[in-house]
């Protein structure tokens, strides 16, 4: 497995480390090679080349099979250009150059972790456990026209899907409930939008003729919406366009009560992506040796799963969490100070999880 580590700023260095223990691990136990390539990105890759993604870290990205991404971003660069800007002027164009078309997003609520979650405690008595699979190339932020006019009294934005667009993006989710449930939810507006008519025909066509194993039901955005909050726990494998996706997956990331817990990747069609924690560089912790490197291990994990098809080693990366977790170790984005927890730092909740990978 050829990857690219792509650390960043804040604390990416520091959770990246963890992770790459981690792979390391895994990769000894399920007997498969890993060699990793690491390049600069964001404000460190800026304050050395002049800009947040040099030549030399795309051509190191393009080299390799995945990437494994960290967080880049701080007060440092935020006053540059917006295209030399750390979070714009890298991740677009990364997730643009490799056309990474499909947007995952786990969100997990682990039992002994139901007090960080806002919702009542017996709203979800089993924790939650979702997959979103949100289409993240075409949509209304990407459609044209895209235009305001000149007296500044109207403007125009366009929401465009091909069939071909919706079709892979759905192959995607599928294919992951084929792992888990055997169960997807589409969410669309078919009620009201052209697009969503065309998403809901296509993806139910999809499952007639090349998943008929899958159980599919289909969900207006709204509904969905509400019912994230009022019974979360009903979802499993959900799927949906851009803009829908954009909102619902950061309404159920704040589910999980802590933006260390939760990774993220973006693939193509080939099966190439990026994978990262959803949360920031934090750069107020940053080398304190405190921060939470669980979403960034999760991402390792995802990356297994997507890019390399090893399951096995990344359901083990999974479940070392789940038991690190469940015997009570905790950084302090997730520390209660309830009776059993015991308060780590970065490296010691990173051996903890190497030591549970059997």
């Amino acid at each position: 497995m050829k990857i690219a580590i792509l650390s960043g700023d804040g604390i990416g260095p520091e959770v990246m480390a963890e992770a790459l223990k981690v792979l390391d691990k895994a990769s000894s136990v399920y007997k498969f090679s890993v060699e990793t390539t690491e390049a600069l990105v964001g404000g460190a890759a800026y304050d050395r080349y002049g800009t947040p993604l040099p030549k030399e870290t795309l051509d190191i990205c393009s080299a390799n099979e995945a990437i494994l991404f960290g967080s880049v971003g701080g007060p440092k660069w935020e006053n540059l250009p917006p295209n030399l800007q750390p979070e714009r002027g890298a991740l677009l164009p990364l997730r643009k150059h490799f056309s990474l078309f499909a947007n995952i997003r786990p969100v997990k609520v682990y039992p002994n972790l139901i007090g960080l979650c806002p919702l009542k405690d017996e709203l979800i008595p089993n924790g939650i456990d979702i997959v979103m699979f949100r289409e993240l190339t075409g949509g209304i932020y990407f459609g044209q026209p895209k235009t305001i006019s000149e007296d500044g009294m109207s403007a125009v934005d366009t929401m465009s899907y091909t069939k071909k667009e919706v079709e892979r993006i759905a192959r995607k989710a599928f294919e992951a409930a084929r792992l888990r449930k055997s169960a997807v939810l589409s969410v669309d507006k078919a009620n009201v939008l052209m697009t969503s008519v065309l998403w809901r025909k296509t993806i139910t066509e999809l499952r007639d003729s090349e998943y008929q194993d899958i159980e599919l039901s289909h969900m207006y955005v709204d509904n969905a919406s509400m019912q994230l909050v009022k019974n979360p726990s009903q979802f499993d494998v959900v799927v949906t366009e851009n803009m829908f996706g954009d909102i619902l997956s950061d309404e159920a990331a704040m589910l999980a009560g802590s933006l260390g817990m939760l990774p993220s990747a973006s693939i193509n069609e080939s099966g190439f992506g990026l994978y990262e924690p959803i949360g920031g560089s934090a750069p107020d912790i940053a080398g304190r040796g405190i921060a939470n490197p669980i979403a960034q291990i999760l991402s390792a994990a995802l990356m297994l799963r997507y890019s390399f098809g090893r399951d096995d080693a990344a359901k083990a990366i999974e479940q070392a969490v789940e038991k690190t977790l469940a015997d009570g170790y905790r950084t302090g984005d997730i520390y209660q100070k309830k009776e059993g927890e015991k308060l780590v730092n970065t490296k010691e909740i990173g051996e903890h999880i190497v030591g549970y990978i059997e």
